[in-house]
């Protein structure tokens, strides 16, 4: 190697030396504000891709950066209680009864913030052409019914409160796990053919403002009432003051809901958020300002 290589080489070196140093010390050229990225993990409830997106898009619009992530309730609680979770916050906890389980293992490593709903229910759903109007009465109707109880995942809390329903009433049915989409799809085609269906339902659901439904009355209590809470991280709210705010504050009433339920049915779940959010925008945002 001849006297010119090496020079070319050693100009090289302290090229790509220099190039480091300055990446390393940022170059001046970007910062990144944590305390304005938000991570909210969220279920494949309707309520809780409403709540989502609907928060999602109105902290973007206040300059947050925010990624959502689909997990199954059961998960959303082990990773936000993790010390290094790579969530901040969910908006769909059931609590304090239906996902009492959860809050069990992990509410020591929780903070609820919030309600994002304030008047949830759940029970056993029927349309309201059915001439029955208790669960005391679903065994004089077992063929009828197929012996079936259309429910959702076996994550949800309504699954587990169904299981004891039938136990407690001693019903001769058998609960169908699913999902929240296919359990509506499974109400739809009924109510078209003028079927009997029995579903694990609950409010707030669109499926209240799309079909003429109603609970089944439940005297022995095994279904409660709860409140769609807010809960987060451990940290997350000294890291993340003004979003905690905002999630303090995030609150909506059955019938906003429904029409932010009906706007992401129509167009999608950002652009739905994102209609809804523009024509409600002075409300949403005293959330955060």
């Amino acid at each position: 190697m001849n006297k010119m290589e090496v020079k070319k080489l050693m100009s090289l070196f302290l090229v790509l030396v220099l190039a480091v140093t300055v990446s390393s010390c940022g170059g001046g050229q970007k910062s990144t504000d944590k305390s304005k990225e938000v991570t909210i993990l969220y279920p494949n409830w309707a309520e809780g891709i409403a709540f989502t997106h609907l928060a999602k898009v109105a902290l973007e619009e206040h300059g947050f950066t925010v990624e959502v992530i689909n997990l199954e309730p059961g998960l959303i609680y082990g990773e936000l209680s993790k010390a290094n979770s790579k969530g901040d916050v969910f908006l769909d906890a059931w609590l304090p009864h239906t996902h009492a389980p959860y809050w069990e293992d992990y509410g020591d490593k929780l903070v609820k913030l919030g309600e994002s709903f304030s008047d949830g229910t759940t029970g056993l759903v029927v349309p309201s052409y059915v001439d029955i109007n208790s669960i005391e009465e679903l065994n004089d109707q077992v063929d009828k019914f197929d012996g079936k109880i259309i429910g959702i995942g076996s994550g949800a809390g309504i699954h587990s409160n169904t299981l004891k329903a039938i136990e407690v009433y001693d019903l001769d049915f058998e609960q169908i796990s699913s999902s929240g989409p296919a359990m509506v799809a499974s109400l739809e085609k009924a109510v078209r053919d003028n079927k009997w269906i029995v579903i694990t339902g609950w409010k707030p659901h669109f499926k209240w403002m799309n079909y003429d439904i109603k609970y089944l009355d439940d005297p022995r209590g095994v279904y409660p009432k709860d409140v769609c809470a807010i809960v987060a991280r451990k940290g997350f709210e000294e890291e993340k003051p003004q979003a905690a705010r905002f999630f303090k504050n995030f609150n909506l009433e059955e019938k906003m809901l429904y029409d932010l339920m009906a706007e992401i049915d129509k167009l999608g779940e950002e652009a739905g958020a994102g209609k809804w959010y523009e024509a409600n925008k002075d409300y949403v945002d005293q959330w955060i300002n």
